[in-house]
């Protein structure tokens, strides 16, 4: 395998792909609805297993910690297993750990459930990007990535909502009966209609890599988890700090570590053997859509962690209510996602991402103006904005980020992508989090109880990513539409 010069794509009939597509959508917008459906059922599980609240935590840390985990490992899976016993393995052991977790007796079993879970959840996005990449032409990729936008977008705003109308009748594990049939079927559709589309290389795993990987990636995830979760939840000026120190000194190990495993790849770069292949980074146009990806993603934790901290904290609104709020700019950005990919067909990135990006940064400013008497309609109209702003950035970013790529290298993009956004998640978190308490604490007021006490760290957290918009804005203005390399895999039906 070499990524040297693009391989000979390989030639594939029309009949069937949008069967294929349309399986794997179905999957993901499954597997990544589970990331956030169980949020509202946090103080349900804390009564029935009797933890308490630092201990239900890691119902979530625990899937976040996995999928940051298993994702770099997708890159090779991908490369060395059939498209088909991929799919089979993602969702196969989804299924398992949402059986598990509906039959969990314990809290113990619950949070082996949800590792198994993630197991699986890890797998689906990287697959689906780059089962498009090798199905579907270049110039027909917008209107198809567009509709994985409804996926990502749609299902994480869906989450909550949908879980608060089921824990309203029924008890929490009534969410993981609920998914498991819709799981069931995906599954056996995707065994029945799948077919192998993956370019597939004699791949020897490197154990090494897996174990910096693993370790890497982890406390990465896991140190800006407790940095974030360290401005949230801590009542002190004293508490905050040794929080975030633990945080911190985790996260530097991870740093090192995630070096560590860069350098590695770039050893087993030479004979053809990464285990994750990063001279996807030798692409101009996917170097700048990483880094337009990874902003956006931190800017968007802007509107997602710390405006609902400004609406329960002081508004006294609760979880389904803040739902409620959040939900309309969720549909939006999804729904948009089509119409969008087929103006990037059109036209391509940039007269879509820099708009969108000067759109976030008007709405993130605006955000930074928020007062105790906000009306809940100004706040909704810029957060469905916001949603407007991030749609128009990142189909055009994933699109021509990947686009350039030669095919052996795609589901080592799809990886990174993937693995990036999970990093840039945690860090928007930790970062704005941090930079909420920190403008709370200056100005005297750490216990944040009201939103009146906690406005000026408000205002600094949405000023912050302000600032981050600010630089998507810039880097938009970098994107270019990529020369097709091949126009022939498959027909028009593909990207229907």
């Amino acid at each position: 395998m070499s990524s040297a010069a693009p391989a000979e794509p390989r030639t594939l009939a029309p009949q069937g792909t949008t069967g294929t597509i349309a399986v794997l959508l179905v999957a993901a917008f499954v597997v990544i609805l589970n990331e956030t459906v169980l949020n509202v059922a946090l103080p349900h599980i804390m009564g029935d297993l009797h933890v308490d609240a630092a201990t239900v935590q890691w119902v979530t840390t625990s899937f976040m910690l996995t999928m940051a985990v298993v994702i770099p490992t997708t890159g090779f899976l991908l490369q060395r297993f059939s498209t088909r016993a991929v799919f089979a393995l993602a969702m196969g052991s989804f299924a398992a750990g949402t059986l598990l977790a509906a039959l969990s007796p314990s809290f113990g079993v619950l949070i082996a459930a949800r590792v198994i879970q993630a197991f699986g959840s890890a797998i689906m996005l990287p697959l689906l990007m780059t089962t498009i990449l090798m199905l579907v032409p270049q110039q027909r990729r917008g209107v198809v990535m567009g509709n994985v936008s409804i996926v990502i977008s749609v299902a994480p705003a869906l989450g909550p909502t949908l879980s608060g109308l089921i824990l309203a009748h029924f008890p929490w594990r009534t969410v993981f009966w609920f998914v498991l049939p819709i799981v069931l079927l995906a599954l056996v559709i995707g065994l029945l209609r799948l077919r192998d589309v993956s370019e597939r290389g004699s791949l020897t795993l490197d154990l090494l890599s897996v174990v910096l990987s693993v370790l890497g990636f982890g406390s990465l995830v896991q140190g800006l988890s407790v940095v974030g979760a360290a401005g949230s939840h801590a009542g002190t000026e004293s508490g905050w700090l040794s929080t975030t120190a633990g945080g911190a000194t985790v996260l530097a190990l991870g740093v090192v570590l995630v070096a560590l495993f860069v350098w590695r790849q770039i050893r087993l770069q030479r004979k053809d053997q990464p285990f994750l292949d990063l001279r996807t980074f030798r692409h101009r146009d996917f170097t700048v859509s990483v880094a337009v990806l990874a902003l956006g993603m931190m800017a968007l934790f802007g509107g997602v962690i710390v405006l609902p901290l400004y609406l329960q904290t002081g508004r006294g609104l609760d979880t389904l209510q803040t739902g409620l709020i959040l939900l309309p700019g969720g549909l939006i950005m999804g729904l948009l996602g089509p119409l969008v990919g087929r103006l990037f067909d059109a036209f391509g990135p940039r007269p879509l991402a820099v708009p969108g990006a000067a759109l976030l940064t008007l709405v993130m400013f605006g955000f930074s103006r928020l007062q105790s008497d906000t009306p809940v309609w100004w706040i909704v109209t810029l957060q469905i904005s916001m949603s407007v702003g991030l749609a128009l950035i990142f189909t055009p970013a994933f699109t021509s980020g990947l686009n350039p790529l030669p095919p052996q290298l795609y589901s080592h993009g799809s990886a990174t992508l993937s693995t990036l956004q999970q990093v840039a998640g945690g860090a928007g978190t930790a970062l704005l989090v941090g930079v909420l308490q920190a403008g709370t604490v200056i100005h005297g007021q750490a216990d944040g109880t009201t939103v009146t006490d906690s406005i000026p760290g408000v205002h600094a957290a949405f000023v912050t990513a302000t600032v981050i918009a600010a630089i998507v804005l810039v880097l938009t203005c970098f994107m270019r539409r990529s020369t097709p390399t091949e126009l022939t895999r498959v027909g028009d039906d593909a990207a229907r």
